[in-house]
């Protein structure tokens, strides 16, 4: 069995952390073994398939970060020649430490189709038996970088106008400003939207959060997205104009946003609508990007304390 020991409460684990756990192996009678090992190892991987006809294509994409192994006892000698070692019936405890690398790694996530591990897996090996492996993950948190992310704290606007249809005349335009597109988990997106109701009939704001997950593999993208939360604003009656003001809270466990990782994507967008019961105007005004919150980064792994 592979145990590792936190480091705060959150249980989670980011660069240049230090991981420390043990193998704990019980021996119900004496016996002989030719390996005990354990491995540390962070990657990232897709995998869907889809029908083209009669012919199922499969689309499989692999990041590996690090790989690390130590041997307790035992390696890399060839079976034939390997040491057995010899251990009494009982429990026996094999403490291991592993460093986790100062490099730009994803947070673990794992999606639909995706995935981001960090794994710690034991290895048995004796003599003429199977193999058996036993593997816990742990939580990593990427360090973020304020000043590595383009257009994190630049100020975003869109507009739009759109021509109403069928039981409605006139025309809607919005004009929507966010303050920035980088937002710490907990924090208030503040939208400031002037919208101009030139139409015969009474208009809402609507806004919607959604994540979009996006996945690469063979030159071909497979998206997931899903609305996280909508807010519904006062109505704006025909004929006039209003500066409508919004904060929308960001759930405190939204995971991280997922930028530094070549075969997916984890981001966040805010969508900005107003509709009547007959017709919608939409847009889609910026993405965010979620990170943890800047007071608790401490609380996330000891290189940050």
């Amino acid at each position: 069995m592979v145990t590792y020991n936190p480091i705060n409460k959150s249980n989670t684990f980011t660069c240049g952390d230090t991981v420390c756990g043990q193998v704990t192996l019980e021996v119900a009678k004496d016996c002989q073994i030719e390996s005990l090992s354990i491995k540390f190892k962070g990657k990232a991987e897709v995998l869907w398939t889809e029908r083209h006809g009669q012919t199922t294509v499969v689309y499989h994409s692999k990041d590996k970060y690090f790989s690390f192994k130590h041997y307790f006892t035992g390696g890399k000698t060839p079976r034939k020649f390997a040491f057995h070692s010899f251990l009494l019936a009982g429990s026996h405890v094999y403490p291991f430490t592993f460093q986790i690398p100062h490099q730009d790694l994803p947070s673990s996530f794992k999606g639909s189709v995706g995935k981001v591990v960090y794994l710690l897996e034991a290895t048995l090996s004796r003599s003429m038996r199977i193999n058996k492996k036993d593997s816990t993950k742990i939580n990593f948190v990427s360090k973020v970088d304020w000043n590595n992310v383009p257009g994190l704290m630049m100020p975003q606007h869109e507009s739009k106008d759109k021509k109403m249809k069928f039981f409605n005349s006139g025309t809607v335009a919005m004009d929507v400003n966010i303050e920035k597109s980088g937002f710490l988990q907990g924090e208030g997106l503040k939208v400031v939207a002037l919208i101009q109701n030139n139409s015969s009939r009474e208009i809402k704001p609507k806004y919607c959060v959604y994540r979009k997950h996006s996945f690469f593999a063979r030159g071909k993208r497979r998206l997931d997205t899903k609305d996280l939360f909508k807010e519904v604003g006062d109505p704006i009656p025909p004929s006039s104009n209003e500066n409508v003001t919004r904060v929308i809270t960001i759930p405190h466990d939204v995971e991280p946003s997922i930028l530094n990782c070549s075969i997916l994507k984890v981001e966040y967008r805010l969508r900005v609508s107003s509709y009547t019961t007959s017709t919608t105007t939409e847009m889609c005004v910026t993405a965010l990007c979620i990170v943890f919150p800047e007071k608790g980064i401490k609380n996330y792994g000891n290189c940050y304390q």
